[in-house]
């Protein structure tokens, strides 16, 4: 799909066309600059032309260049097309960059909180996810964690509930995982670890070949839009579910922070309001096509639909807890952030269970 269809067809032009009338609005007003004119670059972490992922992060830049009515034109490099996938985190701190769409998992490193921040096993999905980033105080500690790093975090994007991933043989109990060695990130490797299986940190381009070769015998990378464009139906026929590990994943925009500063505040407005944009736009994307890409792994390709043995769901809970807690005891700034997301996710779920979960058993 074209990102000019993609504008259209999600409503997001509207917005676009919208903030750019603002700007022309505002363009005398205290705090702007119309005769601004800057070009920033954009790195991410995924292939250029990836659906969902790459062209999110190029609807962000379409969108902010066409909000800002030419004023900050953003250009998107895909994963190694200027840094490799890995880097985009120091490219964007240093301002080799001023802008990186990623995912904070990937930073646990240089920041052992960052991962709460996308997603964690066992988590929120991606409604509790934004209702604690937006309203229950976790962009506040996002900021606050990212600042010593020179570094501005926005929510912009969302996949929803992952895949558990793909296997080249079928698990039939916990001992299947004994000895595995399986492309995993962040948190969820930790855990994977724990229950005795290898984790293999990969970028996304490399994972078909690994698979392909041996190098590993399973994989997860996001879900059946995402998976059935890079193939791996063609190098794994068991596909398991539910995705414990991602359940509601949140991308970022993460901007370099002295540029961000230097911008007037109607284009500081306009690249906030259009991660928001794209936050949700990409959440409806993965909504409407992950069926879809499904029916056609299992029906078209033969895929082997499974869900998770029922002993290997415990153990990774398990696990999971034992390892968010042990991060949360090392580390005062983790336990602020853990504890932020206790709190929310009872209240959530509390809300839920009349709600969302009520409403899900009574329509079926």
């Amino acid at each position: 799909m074209k990102r000019r269809d993609l504008l259209r067809g999600t409503g997001l032009a509207a917005v676009a066309a919208g903030l750019a009338a603002c700007g022309a609005r505002e363009g005398g007003s205290a705090g702007t600059a119309s005769d601004v004119r800057l070009s920033w670059k954009m790195v991410t972490s995924w292939p250029a032309n990836l659906p969902g992922l790459g062209t999110g992060a190029a609807l962000l830049g379409e969108m902010i260049t066409r909000a800002s009515g030419g004023r900050l034109r953003v250009r998107v490099y895909g994963a190694g097309e200027l840094v490799p996938a890995f880097e985009v985190f120091d490219a964007v701190s240093r301002g080799t960059a001023e802008m990186g769409h990623t995912a904070s998992y990937y930073w646990k490193g240089k920041a052992a909180a960052a991962p709460f921040f996308c997603a964690i096993p066992f988590g929120f999905n991606a409604q509790e996810m934004n209702g604690w980033l937006y309203e229950g105080g976790g962009l506040a500690l996002w900021r606050e964690l990212y600042a010593q790093f020179g570094l501005v975090p926005f929510p912009a994007g969302n996949t929803g509930v992952q895949m558990a991933g793909w296997f080249n043989r079928e698990l039939r109990s916990l001992a299947d995982l004994r000895g595995l060695k399986m492309r995993i990130p962040g948190l969820g490797g930790e855990v994977m670890a724990k229950v005795g299986a290898t984790p293999v940190n990969l970028p996304g381009a490399e994972i078909f070949t690994a698979l392909q070769s041996g190098a590993i015998d399973a994989c997860e990378w996001v879900g059946p839009y995402n998976d059935l464009a890079f193939g791996l139906h063609r190098v794994a026929k068991f596909y398991y579910y539910p995705g414990w590990q991602e359940p509601g994943p949140t991308l970022e925009c993460m901007v370099n922070k002295t540029a961000f500063e230097a911008l007037p505040d109607d284009l500081k407005h306009i690249v906030e309001t259009c991660c928001r944009a794209v936050n949700d736009a990409m959440l409806a994307e993965y909504t409407a096509r992950n069926q879809q890409a499904l029916d056609q792994l299992v029906r078209e390709h033969n895929v082997q639909l499974r869900r998770l043995p029922d002993d290997v769901i415990a153990a990774l809970r398990r696990a999971s807890e034992e390892t968010l807690e042990a991060m949360a005891a090392a580390d005062p700034f983790v336990r602020r952030v853990y504890d932020s997301q206790r709190a929310f996710r009872a209240q959530a779920q509390a809300w839920h269970a009349i709600s969302e979960e009520a409403y899900y058993a009574a329509r079926r």
